[in-house]
C-alpha cells in the first residue's frame, strides 16, 4: 500500500485497488490493515470520517483530520500520481 503521510505513530495510505472510489485515505497504527479507518476528502478541502475501523481515539482522530485537511492538496496530487487520473472524484 502506498504511504502518503505519517502522523505520529499513524500511517496514512491508499489501497491500490480503490481508484474507482472518490478520493480517500486509510489510517492505521503501525502497518496497513484491511479494516483501517477510512477518511473521504471533500471538494471544499475538508475531510469526513467514513469509518473508524482502527478505533482511533476521538482526540487523536481529530488531530489526524486537521493534518489531512492541511495536506488536502498534497493528498490529491499523490492520488493523481498513484492512479493516473486527470480529474478527481470527491465524496461531496
Amino acid at each position: 500500500m502506498p504511504n502518503v503521510l505519517r502522523i505520529g505513530g499513524y500511517l496514512v495510505y491508499f489501497w491500490t485497488n480503490e481508484n474507482l472510489e472518490p478520493i480517500h485515505v486509510h489510517i492505521s497504527e503501525g502497518k496497513p490493515t484491511e479494516n483501517a479507518t477510512k477518511i473521504w476528502l471533500t471538494k471544499a478541502g475538508g475531510a469526513v470520517v467514513a469509518s473508524n475501523g482502527s478505533r482511533i481515539p476521538t482526540n487523536k482522530l481529530n488531530k489526524i483530520l486537521e493534518v489531512i485537511i492541511d495536506n488536502h492538496f498534497y493528498i490529491c496530487l499523490k492520488w493523481k500520481e498513484m492512479f493516473g487520473q486527470d480529474t478527481l472524484a470527491f465524496y461531496c
